[in-house]
């Protein structure tokens, strides 16, 4: 199983707007993060993981030509509005789409243009032709022929999805790691985590610290912290962490 971070950054991506930090300003292209996204391939079959303001960027990075799946983690913005870039995908086929019900109604109000009961094309357009397929907490789900056990996460009011598909893990925008699902997830080869910076705990997501006590709860091979602030330079990042616990970066590509 191959997996490629498209994007690696929080909410606000890397460089901020009107930001003069040093890693805003570093140039280094390591530090330059696109909003959360990760593509799953095997055996020919593609899962892309969240549909980032950036998607259309990401995917023409990343030379992905097809999609036979999306898993969306929750509603924030900056996971779902690239979602309209899928009708690249959705033309040719529809294009099946796993998010957990308790985010339906929303998202389907959101996007009402196709998922509303009146969602239609104009003659001469198009919209993304995408099924919406729901979920719960701790479903196995089938998503483009990856089988996925799937674990809500605590994320301020709300609740995000990650899963474990084999070996791997995927984590994101989360503050705690429920007891219950503790033994799911343990002994995983790879983990991916999001971290927004070192100390000063923030109240919906982990910091770095509390990401390696998360990796090392679960006993995880390789973890790989992403969801990353312009508080974080890849570098020093490098230099400060475990051999075992890695920054990613947008179009790292590993092998699982």
């Amino acid at each position: 199983m191959r997996l490629t971070f498209l994007g690696t950054g929080t909410s606000f991506g890397i460089p901020v707007p009107g930001c003069d930090c040093a890693v805003c300003t570093s140039g280094k292209p390591r530090n330059w993060r696109t909003r959360h996204g990760l593509l799953l391939e095997h055996e020919g079959r593609r899962l892309l993981v969240d549909t980032p303001p950036e998607l259309r960027l990401q995917l023409i990075a990343a030379g992905v030509d097809r999609l036979d799946g999306v898993f969306i983690s929750h509603s924030h913005a900056d996971h779902v509005h690239g979602i309209d870039d899928l009708r690249a995908f959705s033309a040719r086929s529809r294009l099946p789409v796993h998010m957990a019900a308790e985010y339906e109604e929303e998202l389907r109000t959101r996007f009402s243009y196709f998922w509303g009961p009146d969602a239609r094309s104009t003659p001469g357009s198009s919209i993304p032709g995408l099924d919406l397929v729901t979920f719960e907490d701790r479903e196995r789900i089938h998503a483009a022929g990856f089988e996925l056990d799937v674990v809500a996460f605590p994320h301020g009011w709300f609740r995000s999805y990650g899963f474990r598909v084999g070996d791997l893990a995927v984590i994101v925008d989360a503050k705690e790691i429920p007891e219950s699902a503790v033994e799911l997830l343990r002994g995983v080869r790879v983990l991916v985590i999001n971290a927004l910076w070192f100390g000063n705990p923030h109240p919906t997501h982990f910091n770095v610290e509390e990401a390696l006590e998360a990796a090392s709860l679960l006993g995880a091979g390789t973890t790989y912290l992403t969801h990353l602030t312009h508080r974080l330079d890849h570098d020093e990042m490098e230099a400060r962490l475990p051999a075992a616990v890695r920054p990613a970066w947008d179009g790292l590509t590993i092998e699982i």
